[in-house]
């Protein structure tokens, strides 16, 4: 049995020796450097010479050697020696260093294969070492090495057939992980450690294969910005997508222009144009626009090198030197970018959106009859264009405002072009620059817009935030949010989540929740997932397969993610029973009005320690039921959502009201409750109606928001909806689609309905948190109105949490000074803020302008939104845009609303269908139909503004449709 529990030994120890991060150790340890957050992000012997000098790199040598040499010895131990298992024990340990520890393991491999081999390690070294002086190649030798040492396995053990496989798989394995992993040895030398610059210019010599001796970089190439500039770097991505880009070679920072200059032979019937393309520039934190020389009409090799040479020289102008100091951007070093320069008739620059308004969804296009110079000089005046892209499933149209000498039909190209490429870089509005040569539209430049950085959507913050937000509920929401966010992020991310801040990641715009869709893009890069998945989560948006590549890079991450997800069941249940009944208990046996405030921000603290914990669950099981829903294929219509809150409250309340029309045949809708008081089968009626406010009277308009009254303080819509309910029919019941549920996977379903019921828990104990926080807070205000520190009802919502618990130790008398004014500052921003009907879904950076009306092009007929709820319906338009008044309500009502939240439920009951500006399939409004059998269509962009109350419109819940009809009398 000794040599089955070696085999068991390897298999584990070695991975994990392999993971052991002693470089990253080393190079923070000497030089307070983080090697997963620098360069190529590798932790490998060459960045920690690169980034920690020569002494942190003989350290990193001396390290990886001897896991090598250890990870030889140990399987001695259990072996023979020279027995194949010690290549395994390499591969092992291999697989752990690219795994767990960033890093090739060529180090590990070829000490430990000194050891385990000396006559086949000192062949191939003789050979490498030739082969690198006749080939002057990195890469060649590196990969021929891979080829060699196989061999003289091969032929020096020729009989040993396991350890020739074992070897050729060693030498598969090390191949993968190049390909894989990017070389450090590719960063510019200028910015490695001083006593390192020397070593590393000797052994990257063969950059790009020798470039410098044989050939030179194209465009054609997939280059790399950190080493061209992202400049050439894009265009060369943009070409190899297919786009036009003018042909093109690059020189890198420490590449010698003699064989280019040679090579290239410009002339005056084949002009060229030398450009800048130095690192930093025109990437997401700097344009650079104007700082850098631009060489037009270059016709002959002299001049060709002189413009090389003065491109690069102005990287060091006093001009662009500043600009670089004022943005607190690195000095870097200079590529060069040669193009063969277009015959331009027409050019210019395009805007996929306006930096001047920076909302809606209109391309800016400036453009001349001949270079693209006269444009971006600023000397001559362009013609303007405004465009719109509508793109249908199949087709798309393009409508234009402006009219010049530039063909219409180029500019609607050049509007598609720009649009096209937005998308192709997910979402980052783009600067380009175009040429048009009489034959061809091409791409001279493409670089994201920095003012309009970063992007935040309203998307799906309207749905989880919705509404005007008032400062002490934003400055509890925010942090909560954020926080459990950054910790399941951060679980997945690792070390890769160094430098995020996460605090970042909501912000108001216009009183209103926005998201930080460049934040979370960054995060979902990091993580390797599609850019939708966020929006997969919150909206049912189609999600596309991320690779097994960031599956495999992720894999320690995601095993912790689904480790919480299979115990999510177990540690709420332990929570709910331990900590939550227990902490709802005691805020119940607390009287609340009688509590002073020092007490009561007690209660606050201790209210909100038990919500963190709930928010953790209120995201994690919404996560998990959509996720378990996707993969196991459960259609809406076979889930029950009885347990969540509003649509038991729901029912039990239509129960009460059919009840009630039994015992009351004949009523007078203002007098109802006085009616039943007569009686005693009314009475109980009423008693029902009062427990059912009881139990949830914890719920309100709005969720999320401590600053709405809950159902218990204010019971009037909810009387409301019990008189409508007694004077029609019962609302359908169609929710659940029967033949759906006797086909399905009885297993399948229940797998994913202990998730929903668990999310409807949670949901409970998030909204009971919330209302208790509410009561603690409206309490103090009372005592506060009274004494007179506050003026008006509701004023301590304009104040934010910190604020409060500063008032209420009373140790900052300047805050209790300028408190009026700070409160009616906030309460005049907030009342204009709501006055605001149509607030934009997407706001670039960080100091939007007050929005536009909306100027997006809408098809005469339809709207297009999310299917939510199956069915069709017709009826008259009914806008309402919050739940001040509550009207009458009837199956030809097509309720119009900005989003649902548990507190519009109640009004479904009676509608014949609903149109939301925001939400999916996963949204309140959409479960609420589903439940009820009413058509839902959800993400009806700019809806509450263009539809009309009275407007008759046909709904369509599977499509998504919305038909539109131009007759606007009200009934």
């Amino acid at each position: 049995m000794f040599e089955p529990w070696g085999v068991l030994v390897i298999l584990i120890v070695c991975p994990l020796l392999g993971g052991l991060p002693l470089i990253s150790w080393i190079t923070y340890a000497l030089k307070g450097k983080q090697l997963s957050q620098l360069g190529t992000r590798n932790i490998s012997v060459s960045a920690a010479f690169y980034h920690g000098g020569k002494f942190v790199g003989i350290l990193a040598v001396l390290s990886e050697a001897l896991k090598g040499v250890a990870a030889v010895l140990l399987t001695r131990f259990f072996f023979p020696d020279g027995s194949f298992w010690e290549l395994i024990a390499l591969i092992a340990l291999v697989i752990g260093r690219y795994w767990i520890g960033r890093g090739a393991g060529t180090t590990n491999v070829v000490w430990g294969f000194i050891v385990h081999d000396p006559l086949v390690a000192i062949f191939v070294s003789f050979f490498a070492g030739i082969s690198l002086m006749i080939l002057q190649s990195r890469k060649v030798v590196k990969f021929g090495v891979l080829l060699l040492f196989p061999l003289f396995v091969a032929l020096l053990h020729l009989s040993d057939i396991p350890r020739i496989v074992a070897a050729v798989a060693l030498a598969g394995l090390m191949g993968w992980i190049y390909t894989k992993i990017p070389d450090d040895m590719n960063l510019p030398t200028q910015e490695a450690q001083t006593e390192s610059q020397a070593m590393l210019e000797f052994l990257r010599r063969d950059v790009y294969d020798g470039l410098r001796q044989r050939t030179m970089v194209s465009l054609d190439e997939e280059l790399d910005a950190a080493i061209v500039g992202e400049k050439a770097a894009t265009l060369s991505q943009i070409k190899r997508w297919g786009y036009p880009v003018p042909k093109g070679w690059v020189l890198a920072p420490i590449d010698d222009p003699e064989l280019l200059t040679e090579f290239l032979q410009p002339s005056e019937l084949s002009p060229l144009v030398v450009r800048s393309s130095a690192i930093g520039e025109d990437s997401e934190h700097a344009s650079a626009a104007g700082q850098y020389e631009t060489v037009l009409n270059v016709t002959s090799p002299e001049a060709l090198q002189s413009a090389i040479a003065q491109v690069q020289a102005s990287y060091n102008h006093p001009s662009a030197v500043q600009y670089r100091r004022d943005r607190g951007l690195n000095d870097t070093a200079m590529a060069v970018l040669i193009q063969q320069q277009v015959q331009s008739v027409y050019s210019g620059v395009a805007f996929s959106r306006d930096p001047i308004t920076q909302q809606g969804d209109a391309i800016i296009i400036e453009a001349l009859p001949g270079s693209p110079t006269q444009v971006v000089s600023g000397k001559v005046t362009p013609e303007q264009y405004r465009a719109f892209v509508v793109e249908a499933e199949n087709s798309y149209s393009i409508q234009l405002e402006g009219q010049g000498r530039v063909p219409q039909a180029l500019i609607k190209q050049v509007a598609y072009l720009a649009y096209r490429l937005e998308k192709r870089y997910h979402g980052t509005p783009q600067d380009i620059e175009w040429s048009y040569d009489g034959q061809t539209l091409w791409v001279l430049q493409s670089r994201p817009i920095t003012t309009l950085l970063p992007i935040w959507t309203r998307k799906i913050a309207a749905e989880v935030i919705p509404g005007v937000i008032h400062p002490l509920t934003w400055s509890i929401n925010r942090p909560l949010t954020c926080g459990v966010w950054g910790e399941f992020f951060t679980l997945v991310l690792a070390e890769r989540a160094f430098g995020l801040d996460f605090s970042e990641t909501a912000s108001l715009h216009y009183s209103r929740a926005y998201f930080n869709a460049s934040l979370l893009g960054d995060i979902f890069l990091r993580m390797g997932l599609p850019p939708e998945s966020l929006e997969f989560l919150t909206r049912g948006a189609k999600l596309s397969k991320p690779s097994w590549k960031s599956i495999w890079e992720n894999l320690p991450g995601l095993g912790k993610l689904l480790k919480r997800e299979l115990s999510l069941e177990k540690d709420f249940k332990q929570d709910y029973h331990k900590r939550f009944i227990a902490g709802l208990s005691q805020l119940a046996q607390s009287d609340v009005d009688n509590l002073e405030p020092p007490r009561l921000l007690a209660r606050i603290d201790f209210t909100l320690e038990l919500l963190r914990q709930a928010t953790y669950y209120s995201i994690l099981a919404p996560l998990s039921a959509a996720l378990r829903q996707a993969i196991f294929r459960v259609k809406d219509g076979q889930i029950d959502n009885s347990v969540t809150p509003e649509i038991a409250a729901l029912r039990s309340l239509s129960a009460i009201a059919t009840d009630a029309k039994q015992v009351l045949l004949e009523f007078d809708p203002q007098q109802v409750f006085e009616q039943l008081e007569q009686t005693p089968e009314g009475e109980k009626i009423l008693q029902a109606f009062n427990e059912l406010l009881q139990d949830y009277g914890y719920l309100s308009e709005v969720g999320t928001d401590i600053s709405v009254p809950t159902w218990r303080e204010n019971p009037q819509m909810i009387k409301q909806m019990f008189v409508q309910l007694m004077q029609g029919n019962e609302p359908q019941s169609g929710a659940k689609d029967a033949i759906n549920s006797i086909f399905a996977s009885k297993r399948k379903r229940s797998f994913v309905q202990r998730r929903v019921d668990i999310k409807g828990r949670v949901t409970e104990v998030y909204s009971r948190f919330l209302a208790e926080l509410r009561w603690s807070f409206v309490a103090l205000e009372k005592i506060w109105l009274k004494s007179g520190l506050l003026k008006k009802t509701d004023d301590i919502f304009f104040l934010n949490f910190d604020e409060v618990r500063r008032l209420v130790v009373g140790e900052d008398s300047s805050l209790i000074e300028e408190l009026d004014e700070l409160v009616e500052l906030r309460r005049s921003q907030f009342r204009q803020d709501s006055e605001i009907i149509q607030v934009p879904l997407l706001v670039y950076g960080n100091t939007p302008p007050h929005p536009l009306a909306p100027s997006e092009l809408y098809s005469d007929q339809i709207l297009q939104g999310i299917g939510a709820s199956h069915g069709q319906a017709e009826g008259r338009v009914k806008v309402l845009r919050n739940l001040q008044d509550v009207p009458d309500i009837d199956r030809d009502t097509i309720l119009v609303v900005p989003y649902t939240d548990s507190g519009w439920a109640p009004l479904l009951l009676r509608a014949g269908g609903l149109i939301a500006e925001v939400g999916g399939r996963l949204s309140h409004g959409a479960i609420v139909a589903r439940e009820y059998g009413i058509p839902a269509v959800m993400d009806v962009h700019g809806a509450t503004w263009i539809l009309q109350d009275g407007q008759r419109v046909r709904i369509d819940g599977s499509r998504g449709i919305v038909e539109l009809s131009n007759d606007l009398r009200p009934d």
